[in-house]
């Protein structure tokens, strides 16, 4: 509890001379009749409720003037808090599944890496809407944009290799990308590519897509994920048995993917292993950042007149108790 006019409680010092008056007052004050003894109305009289009572009345008219010092004062309560209203931007990931994702270069493999850098991704954006699509030689939508991070992160989590025909159709996940895009109303909208090859699958060229998502407004990112030179792809026998590692070449379409960055607004960034891959993942997240308007308020509640009501109360019971039950004879 504040009070708007602290300055005031001063004024309770009033009490202190009026104490002072009241007990100067009661030790001067003389007997009404003069007798020549009172041993005998002493031995007879009986000490009720009414002796014990008979300084209360001054008790309760200084608690009074208290009460009204302090109800000047103003007492309130203060109520602080703030609102916010997050301008989110719409987000597509977009992750190749080609079988080359299985390589090994990164650990445990480019898949694994790339779903446990978007994972963290996801968690750190708030107020965003986060779409997925996946990719090789077809594409879909794994998720549609969506704030549910706890679905959105199960369904990624579900995210591998062969459950499409292999091949590498960028510009058909880049497609896909836009559509789950296209009739968003974010003021910021943005597709992050990732992917390790050459596009030699889909009906629609990767330039092509990037002149539609440029016409919309949608930035994309590109991540090619790959060592540089030989990397270690897995092997399996006709029965589908491990078969060991072998190294194949790496072989990403850089020029496309910079030019798909060019024409949206975009960047293209290389990640040659896990550490490199999460920093481009967290320069992403530091360059693409929600607007968040914070309206911080303050709401005072004035408590002067439960103050005032009370310093009635005692005065009225003052009334009430002096002249009904402690009545004095003149």
């Amino acid at each position: 509890m504040t009070f708007a006019n602290p300055e005031l409680l001063w004024l309770s010092a009033v009490v202190l001379p009026m104490v002072a008056w009241y007990i100067r007052r009661v030790r001067k004050g003389g007997a009404a009749v003069r007798i020549s003894t009172v041993d005998t109305l002493v031995a007879a009289r009986r000490r009720t409720v009414r002796y014990y009572l008979r300084h209360v009345p001054f008790a309760m008219v200084c608690g009074a003037v208290v009460l009204m010092i302090v109800a000047l004062a103003r007492p309130q309560t203060a109520e602080s808090g703030s609102s916010s209203t997050t301008r989110g931007i719409d987000i597509v990931l977009a992750i190749d599944i080609s079988g080359s994702m299985l390589a090994r270069d990164f650990n445990p493999d480019r898949i694994a890496a790339a779903k446990h850098v978007a994972a963290n991704f996801i968690a750190d954006r708030t107020g965003d809407r986060i779409g997925l699509v996946i990719f090789a030689a077809e594409s879909f939508t794994q998720s549609p944009l969506t704030t549910d991070k706890a679905t959105l992160l199960n369904l990624l989590a579900r995210v591998r290799t062969g459950i499409v025909e292999d091949g590498t159709a960028i510009g058909n996940g880049l497609a896909t990308s836009i559509n789950r895009l296209r009739e968003s109303e974010a003021a910021s909208k943005v597709i992050i590519l990732l992917t390790d090859g050459v596009n030699n699958r889909g009906q629609i060229a990767p330039l092509t897509a990037a002149a539609i998502a440029s016409s919309l407004g949608i930035r994309v990112y590109t991540v090619g994920v790959g060592t540089r030179g030989m990397a270690p792809y897995p092997t399996f026998d006709p029965w589908g048995n491990y078969a060991g590692l072998v190294n194949v070449p790496v072989e990403i379409d850089e020029a496309i993917l910079t030019d798909i960055a060019s024409e949206t607004g975009g960047q293209y960034f290389r990640a040659t292993d896990d550490r490199s891959l999460q920093a481009i993942y967290d320069r992403i997240n530091e360059m693409e950042t929600s607007v968040v308007d914070t309206n911080e308020f303050t709401r005072h509640n004035e408590l002067f007149g439960r103050f005032a009501l009370c310093a009635l109360a005692l005065l009225v019971a003052e009334f009430l108790l002096r002249v009904m039950y402690l009545r004095q004879i003149p």
